[in-house]
């Protein structure tokens, strides 16, 4: 008998946190989903178990966090963080304190939506932060880690982004030529990015994997 698994999502109010969300609940793999968050969603669900959560004390919520897979969708900008050390706090503190804290409960795979041209030794602070977010999590021991590196996100956000809004517009039309080794900087719809996270954890693979934009549209479509 297939034993039905608990799954764990951060950031569930964002662009690619959102459909997950909704993929996570319509499927049969998990019985329980627990979201964490800072504020509470409008969504209702008899498989959903709301936890309001301070990212800098996930340590006292350590007992509510018991989930087989957890998947990280946490993420902002620097210009809504208000600083680069804000912004570091967020994309990898919060995020590497989520793994910490799961896997001290035994959770057995992470998932994460990183970023396009992610590296440690990156000159781009952007880019550093998530290289080092990545190193960071492979390091912990999980049974199996999962990177997602979308290229530019695709589809509606609560919050408008002016730079990611122009770039969608000049992008889309020019993603027909982009073919071959240019694949992977085709722009990307955020529910493909959740589809291909639920297909990802579904193949209970072992070991670090990670995913550039083409592997995703592949693996979410």
């Amino acid at each position: 008998m297939h034993r039905t698994r608990t799954a764990l999502i951060a950031g569930a109010s964002g662009l690619v946190g959102s459909h997950l969300l909704r993929l996570i609940l319509l499927t049969d793999r998990y019985s329980q989903v627990i979201s964490i968050g800072r504020r509470e969603l409008p969504v209702i669900h008899p498989k959903l178990d709301q936890q309001i959560v301070d990212f800098d004390n996930l340590q006292k919520a350590k007992s509510e966090l018991v989930a087989d897979d957890v998947f990280c969708c946490l993420g902002t900008t620097i210009k809504k963080a208000g600083s680069k050390e804000a912004f570091y706090k967020v994309d990898h503190d919060y995020v590497t304190k989520l793994a910490v804290v799961t896997l001290e409960k035994k959770a057995t795979q992470f998932l994460v939506v990183s970023s396009m041209g992610a590296d440690a030794d990156s000159r781009i602070f952007y880019n550093k932060v998530k290289g080092e977010m990545e190193r960071d999590i492979r390091q912990m021991g999980f049974t199996a880690v999962h990177i997602f590196r979308p290229s530019l996100l695709l589809g509606e956000r609560e919050e408008h982004r002016t730079g990611e809004e122009i770039s969608a517009k000049i992008m889309r039309p020019l993603s027909a030529l982009m073919i071959g080794p240019l694949r992977k900087y085709r722009p990307i719809q955020a529910e493909t990015v959740a589809k291909a996270m639920l297909e990802a954890a579904a193949q209970n693979q072992k070991g670090d994997k990670v995913y550039l934009s083409d592997e995703i549209e592949r693996l979410g479509s």
